[in-house]
């Protein structure tokens, strides 16, 4: 539930609208490619778990088989990640807020939203786990009734009109009325949509048992990502032209609007809140408990090794959380463009972390040449497939994605270079296990 609450968010109810304009019905192919590389991905995490019992995230499970600087790389641009997307959800909530409490300004709506899912957080890791199961509990029933009605409505038709069945994927320009190019722009969104799913390699040390629990979860979790993703963009391209669902409004509302639902705007209003909400709290996590073994790694100041007495990492998390006020700032001055303007360091950190992860986990079956493999369902040619089309995605995306953005990536790449080798060399080979 936790993989399912970073990565079913922003990113598909706000951000598919991106996808399915840049691409048209062929979205749904990116999102096919992008859940098959995931599943790659993800059984070589579970197989690394397995293999590496001591690892308390996935930067753990990278530094032995990669090497320090690799590990250094991962947790400050995954820690990134997670800052940022925590501004954007932050400064979204307090939007739909409004809806309700249109009189009480947006960053009193964010500061309370900030405080709340600080204070969250700072309880035992039991009760945000909770939290989060119940927040994306929320999400996936919305979800699921989506698809079920979607499907009974493309074989039956609505407003008098006859069923739609799926002659809308070509009746407007083709499957890709955009070509290649579209096609290649859209698989920013699609890595970043997906981006959380790893966050299962963060908890590997406040689980029970994670040589078990991990690749279970690992597996499950692939298959419900594509559920909750692929079926519901069929169903979004399926009963609307994809050139009738405009830019910058949600698809989902577009397709309750066209067939009539009442009370529309209150209800996606809720379920995006919902979302945004569960996305800042699963960043919360995967921020702090990142920045938390960096620090114990060597990687960044020991300050942010303190535990509450609930066993929370409660520095390391508070220093995250300041950047929840961060994306009240960015929405004042962005004039509702945050998730844009938020969405491309996160986009291309996403890919960056699952090459670094598929090549771990090829480095990791090198080493054990000869020995027995688990049933975690990991493979060599399934990384390989992985790694090659990743980087063949981060090309395309280098070069389909507006030069700021690709720019802003390399500026903060540097600095994190930088940082590694500005470090004392004794602490650059220092790892707490």
């Amino acid at each position: 539930m936790m993989a399912l609450g970073g990565a079913i968010g922003a990113g598909l109810f706000k951000g598919s609208d991106t996808s399915i304009n840049q691409t048209g019905p062929g979205a749904l192919a990116a999102y096919l490619l992008g859940g098959l590389i995931l599943l790659f991905v993800m059984q070589g995490l579970g197989e690394m778990a397995v293999h590496h019992p001591q690892a308390r995230t996935f930067r753990e499970l990278i530094h032995p088989l990669l090497g320090p600087f690799a590990a250094h790389l991962t947790g400050w641009i995954y820690w990134l990640d997670w800052v940022l997307v925590m501004a954007a959800e932050t400064a979204a909530s307090a939007g739909f807020l409004t809806y309700w409490f249109p009189t009480v300004p947006v960053w009193l709506l964010a500061l309370i939203v900030s405080v709340v899912m600080t204070v969250l957080n700072l309880f035992q890791v039991g009760v945000y786990g909770e939290t989060e199961y119940w927040m994306s509990g929320i999400k996936i029933v919305v979800l699921a009734l989506f698809v079920i009605f979607g499907i009974i409505l493309l074989f039956t038709g609505f407003h008098g009109q006859p069923a739609p069945r799926f002659s809308h994927l070509t009746d407007a320009g083709g499957f890709f009325p955009h070509g290649l190019n579209g096609f290649a722009s859209s698989l920013l969104v699609v890595m970043f949509s997906f981006g959380g799913t790893e966050m299962i390699g963060m908890t590997l040390g406040e689980t029970d048992n994670p040589a078990r629990i991990i690749p279970r979860a690992a597996r499950g979790v692939i298959f419900r990502i594509l559920l909750f993703y692929v079926l519901p963009i069929l169903v979004i391209v399926s009963l609307v032209p994809w050139n009738h669902l405009g830019a910058g409004n949600s698809p989902f509302v577009t397709v309750f609007q066209s067939v009539g639902i009442p009370y529309v705007a209150g209800v996606m209003n809720f379920v995006m809140l919902t979302a945004v909400l569960s996305a800042t709290n699963s960043g919360m996590y995967a921020a702090s408990r990142m920045l938390y073994t960096q620090s114990l790694s060597g990687q960044a100041p020991r300050f942010f090794t303190q535990l509450s007495n609930r066993k929370v990492p409660i520095r390391a998390l508070l220093v995250s959380t300041s950047f929840l006020y961060v994306g009240v700032i960015v929405a004042f001055f962005a004039k509702g463009n945050t998730f844009g303007y938020l969405m491309t360091i996160p986009g291309y950190s996403v890919i960056l972390v699952w090459i670094l992860i598929a090549a771990a986990h090829l480095k990791s079956r090198s080493q054990r040449k000869g020995a027995p493999h688990s049933s975690t369902g990991g493979s060599v040619i399934g990384s390989w497939f992985a790694l090659f089309a990743l980087v063949a995605i981060f090309i395309g995306v280098v070069a389909t994605t507006p030069i700021w953005g690709t720019i802003v990536m390399v500026i903060v790449l540097a600095l994190v270079t930088v940082g590694y080798f500005m470090q004392d060399p004794k602490r650059r080979t220092t790892d707490s296990n």
